[in-house]
This record gives structure tokens, C-alpha cells and sequence, in this order.
């Protein structure tokens, strides 16, 4: 239990922003995953995905994680933004945007323009 935990928070803090979602951005397995990654996509950011439904023991522990029950879960600089409906409402108002510069920006990550 502790692994995964150590795994998920591993994933969480290494990537600038990371969606778990039930499948994958080219191929997602729900309408909630498939919205939500979507918004991330068309701020032209890089993200990282992790599909839950290829890591039984992510699946099971990521609702533990950061108290959060459902899927898809999306972190942006190591902190837990929510799910499908406030990710599509950030990305609406333009927050979405700005949080995912910030955090591309501190990585080091970002290319310059």
C-alpha cells in the first residue's frame, strides 16, 4: 500500500501537470477522462497521463491519495485541481491556462517562445 502511495506521489510531484483518467487522451474509456483531457490538450502544454484502468493498484489507491473519489484526477504543480467539471471550468474562464504555464514554467520544463 505504502508503494503505490509513494508511486502515485512520485508521479504527482515529477510531472508538471498529470491527468489519471480512464484511458488515454487519444483513446479515453470515459466522457468525463475524454472532456478533461481535451481541456488540457488545447492549452498546447505538455501533460502526462496515467490510464487507471492499466494499473489495477493505481485505480484502487488514487481515490485514497488525495481524497478524492472519482476519476478523471487531474494535479497541476503537485496539487490536486479536481476532476472533469472544475478542470472544464478553469479551462472556460482561462485559469486552466495560466495554472498549467506556471507549473510547465517551475518544472524547467517549458520551451522558450
Amino acid at each position: 500500500m505504502e508503494d503505490i502511495l509513494e508511486r502515485i506521489k512520485e508521479q504527482v510531484e515529477n510531472n508538471p501537470v498529470v491527468i489519471y483518467m480512464k484511458g488515454t487522451p487519444e483513446m479515453p474509456r470515459c466522457g468525463f477522462s475524454q472532456r478533461a483531457s481535451q481541456a488540457l490538450a488545447a492549452t498546447g502544454l505538455p501533460f502526462a497521463y496515467v490510464n487507471v484502468l492499466d494499473d489495477p493498484e493505481i485505480f484502487e489507491s488514487l481515490p485514497r491519495y488525495a481524497d478524492w473519489p472519482t476519476f478523471p484526477q487531474i494535479y497541476v504543480g503537485g496539487e490536486l485541481i479536481g476532476g472533469c467539471d472544475i478542470t472544464l471550468e478553469l479551462h472556460q474562464n482561462g485559469d486552466l491556462q495560466k495554472l498549467m504555464e506556471d507549473a510547465v514554467a517551475k518544472s524547467g520544463d517549458h520551451q522558450p517562445t
